[in-house]
């Protein structure tokens, strides 16, 4: 009989003591340990409100994973618990496997910052919510660039950074990095799902869609009342029907915002600019919209009152009187004035 000697007896006793240690180790012990995916980091933006499917779609196209593997990533993300927690933001994530993805999606922390767009916000406001603020240029150029707007919104887009920033819906976004081009993007694609879906389609085409676009932003800085908006946007078409001159203060305070000028309180002798956007001169809309229109505003020029009124004056906390008469308008001032 072959006799152990004790060195040879301890070295089985402990490889037999060390793989039972391992074998009773939970499955996902390891992952702290075996690195999941292979090469640099590549980046993947998931956008807010996408789902499982949208977003394993995205690593894909990053070439995180192989191409037509989206939908096996997305039930990895389900096994991960990770498919109703997944944050959006942009991720740095190593190409690999569906698995290696998920488990690396597990660890891995998205970059967000916050920008908040809001309504009334124009072309001199804009470019001071970045740091440093856009230039001119910068800005022009930024709204130039027609792949920063949804695919079905390009053509009928008007030309102009001052028009298409209507087309950027006021919010708080959650983006990878405070930029112009993330703004531009978020806030875009937030209009064409909440706004450009529900426009009739004997209005999209880019000439109506550009009256829409003016007539919004004049509501806009005219109510200060949700509820008022469907109205005024009703006084707005009754007094363009009629070929009357709109006379609106806000496009007053515009015109002298263009020249320099900050106007708070519209005065007689202020109507008197000569500019494209004094409405007390000029028939019909401005050339390009004022600012950028809220939700309501939007949802005010696609649903409009039926109202015969014609006119309408501000009272202190920023309702408004109506009237379908110039008489009638003038007694509203006098009310609203005290007299």
């Amino acid at each position: 009989m072959k006799k152990w000697n004790i060195p040879s007896f301890l070295v089985i006793a402990l490889s037999l003591a060390l793989y039972a240690w391992i074998v009773s180790l939970p499955a996902g012990w390891w992952d702290g340990f075996l690195p999941a995916g292979t090469g640099g980091p590549r980046p993947v933006l998931i956008r807010e409100g996408m789902n499982a499917r949208q977003a394993a779609e995205e690593f894909a196209v990053a070439g995180v994973i192989e191409p037509g593997r989206g939908g096996e990533l997305a039930r990895w993300l389900a096994r991960f618990s990770l498919d109703r927690r997944l944050r959006p933001g942009l991720y740095m994530i190593r190409k690999g496997t569906p698995w290696e993805t998920a488990r690396q999606l597990e660890m891995a922390e998205p970059r967000i910052e916050t920008a908040m767009l809001v309504p009334g916000t124009d072309i001199f406001t804009f470019p001071e919510l970045f740091a440093p603020a856009l230039s001119e240029k910068e800005m022009e150029a930024l709204f130039a660039r027609k792949e920063l707007f949804p695919a079905e919104l390009v053509p009928l887009l008007p030309e102009s950074a001052e028009t298409r920033m209507a087309f950027l819906l006021p919010e708080t976004f959650h983006i990878p990095e405070k930029t112009g081009e993330a703004v531009i993007t978020a806030a875009s694609r937030l209009w064409w799902e909440k706004v450009g879906r529900i426009i009739p389609g004997e209005d999209k085409s880019k000439e109506k869609l550009l009256e829409m676009a003016i007539a919004a932003s004049l509501i806009e800085r005219e109510a200060l009342w949700d509820e008022e908006r469907p109205l005024i946007a009703g006084v707005i078409n009754n007094r363009k029907d009629r070929n009357m001159q709109l006379q609106i203060d806000a496009t007053v305070v515009y015109a002298w915002k263009k020249e320099g000028r900050t106007v708070n309180r519209v005065l007689h002798k202020d109507l008197e600019i000569d500019s494209p956007y004094n409405t007390y001169k000029i028939p019909g809309f401005p050339p390009a919209p004022i600012c950028m229109p809220s939700l309501n505003s939007w949802l005010a020029v696609i649903s409009p009152d039926k109202t015969e009124y014609l006119y309408y004056v501000a009272q202190k906390d920023g309702r408004h009187l109506f009237s379908s008469t110039y008489n009638g308008h003038l007694k509203n001032i006098r009310k609203v004035r005290g007299k």
